[in-house]
């Protein structure tokens, strides 16, 4: 897939991951910059709780670490169901975990990280588009992303494609952050 960038075109190639590519892609720095968060508002009263979100943005752009932790990479690898890595020339960028889950034919995106220096340059894009093909031709029917409430740029990229919000669990990560769920119908 090339990407145009500005007026500077890439080329990124999308392929399986492999057990080569997993310390490279360990190494990459997971956290991420956000100047606006989704942030949660929980009422409850008799018979009912009413949950919202509202975009909120920040005072200053925050530093969110990565939920999972990157060094299990290659022990959840053998979980999924697929795992593609993003390649510009020969250099790993990226990476998308996918798991199919139950009968539903559902297939949740858990991990979708852009190394630092790549972001913002088409490669987290080509790996959604590569799942959404792997999850199609697969006959399964939605794909759902999951990702923190303070991952504003996870949250734009799913808006991009067409997902729509569909869920939330507080509490859901280790760090207990909130999860967000964005989902979309492929076939």
């Amino acid at each position: 897939m090339i990407t145009n960038f500005g007026k500077i075109m890439i080329e990124i190639d999308i392929r399986p991951t492999v057990a080569n590519d997993l310390s490279r892609l360990m190494g990459f720095d997971h956290s991420i910059a956000s100047e606006s968060v989704w942030q949660l508002e929980l009422r409850r009263e008799p018979g009912q709780a009413i949950a919202s979100f509202r975009e909120v943005r920040l005072p200053r752009s925050i530093t969110i670490e990565y939920p999972h932790n990157p060094f299990a990479l290659a022990d959840d690898w053998v979980r999924k169901s697929m795992m593609y890595t993003g390649l510009v020339g020969q250099e790993p960028v990226g990476y998308i975990s996918l798991l199919e889950r139950g009968a539903a034919s559902v297939v949740w995106v858990t991990d979708l990280v852009v190394n630092v220096t790549h972001r913002r340059k088409g490669v987290g894009s080509a790996l959604l588009s590569a799942a959404q093909d792997w999850a199609g031709n697969r006959s399964h029917r939605r794909l759902i992303l999951e990702m923190q409430s303070k991952n504003l740029p996870a949250v734009r990229l799913a808006q991009k494609f067409g997902y729509e919000f569909c869920g939330y669990n507080d509490h859901y990560y280790n760090n207990q952050d909130v999860a967000l769920f964005f989902s979309r119908n492929i076939k």
